[in-house]
């Protein structure tokens, strides 16, 4: 909205300033300082409200340390990041913009379908939740919408051979139609030289036409968005896990979004340069923001939980993003905290239940999966485990961006 106000005052009254709101750097710092602000100063209202309307964490009896003292714990906290990211994203960003709207759609469908799984765990006293099945298919939705905008959308192209333009300062929005801006299902392989990777190269043996590629780039885009958003849902363990490292991943996210929106910088690090996807660090940023807020009050001893409110979100949001960055290929890496506690989870069920099969009794590869209840279990204090996490979070996000130079 402030963009389209100042963005008319320039054009009709010649207003001295602002132009400065036509640069993506400036939106998208105000954005960061905007929903950290929001989520740091309405965040304790929206905690004492949560807490005054019994909202509060039903804590499952797994014999950790501390489990019990977490008991009435408020949660839906990721009330707290929905409305952080919205608001500024609503003021700052280019709203006809088919990045942004995707991503809105994103927030606000998983936010629905977390939400409803954290309102039946505590007004309806069912710690399930939501069954699985139901999630799954919200999920599955979302993929499919996403899938079908990104691969169909006029507006959703990218550019392989770049041309730098004169000034390398220029981070402006990008508005311009240009012919050699192609429609592809393309994504980038990290690592290799000449990394651009085509999806039709999956059926192209077939000899079928490359229109029919959705066939493929749809469902693979429906398994990242489950695969990451059950990731993030399983990370949310411990106080501070979650936001902490979804923060690290939202931040490489955003260099990620910035160079691959600017041409120059896609020209100097020789990479496909996607038209208008600048825009999303606006909401990048905005998210980042929340994000740090929401931590303020969720580190040990924490005072709110996200919820599956906060936790599909935001792994819905996150691997939205690497899709429309066309950095899906590189989740592995970025997203390997989410990785590596999803893949606990499958190995440890997986062996019991080929133990039980064949030995009659199921054994435990883990004391007790996700990984870090293992260490939990092992009696490493819940801070030390989420602050170790971080440091690996770490690692893998500059691993990660130094993929964009390294092949």
């Amino acid at each position: 909205m402030l963009y389209y106000l100042f963005e008319f005052l320039e054009m009709k009254y010649q207003l001295i300033g602002a132009s400065v709101f036509q640069y993506i750097s400036f939106r998208a710092a105000i954005a960061t300082i905007f929903s950290m602000g929001f989520s740091l100063f309405f965040g304790k209202r929206i905690i004492n409200f949560l807490r005054d309307q019994q909202i509060g964490e039903t804590i499952r009896d797994l014999g950790l340390e501390g489990q019990k003292e977490k008991e009435g714990t408020p949660t839906m906290g990721g009330l707290i990041i929905i409305l952080s990211t919205l608001l500024p994203v609503i003021l700052l960003a280019r709203l006809n913009n088919i990045y942004i709207i995707l991503l809105i759609t994103t927030m606000i469908w998983m936010g629905f379908i977390g939400w409803l799984d954290d309102y039946i765990k505590v007004f309806k006293k069912n710690k399930q939740g939501l069954k699985g099945k139901f999630k799954l298919f919200g999920q599955i939705v979302l993929g499919v919408f996403v899938g079908t905008i990104l691969f169909f959308h006029p507006e959703v192209k990218v550019r392989t051979n770049v041309e730098p333009i004169s000034s390398l300062i220029q981070n402006t929005t990008e508005t311009k139609n240009f012919s050699n801006d192609i429609k592809a299902a393309i994504t980038t392989i990290p690592l290799l030289k000449n990394n651009e990777f085509n999806y039709y190269s999956f059926i192209k043996w077939i000899g079928v036409n490359s229109k029919y590629t959705w066939l493929i780039f749809i469902p693979i885009v429906v398994f990242i968005i489950t695969a990451v958003s059950n990731g993030a849902n399983l990370t949310d363990g411990v106080d501070g896990l979650a936001a902490g490292i979804s923060a690290i991943i939202v931040f490489t996210l955003a260099i990620f979004s910035f160079v691959s929106g600017n041409i120059n910088f896609a020209s100097y690090l020789n990479i496909m340069y996607i038209p208008n996807v600048g825009e999303v660090v606006i909401f990048i940023s905005a998210f980042l923001g929340a994000l740090i807020g929401f931590l303020w009050f969720n580190v040990y001893p924490a005072d709110v939980f996200m919820g599956d409110t906060g936790s599909l979100t935001i792994g819905a949001l996150i691997s939205v993003i690497a899709v429309i960055v066309r950095k899906e290929l590189i989740i592995p890496i970025l997203c390997g905290v989410f990785f590596i506690e999803t893949l606990s989870v499958i190995l440890q069920v997986t062996y019991f239940k080929y133990t039980r099969t064949k030995k009659g009794v199921g054994r435990r590869i883990f004391k007790m999966a996700p990984l870090h209840h293992h260490y939990q279990k092992l009696g490493f204090h819940e801070s030390k485990i989420v602050a170790r996490f971080w440091i690996l979070g770490i690692v893998l996000a500059v691993i990660s961006i130094v993929t964009l130079k390294l092949r």
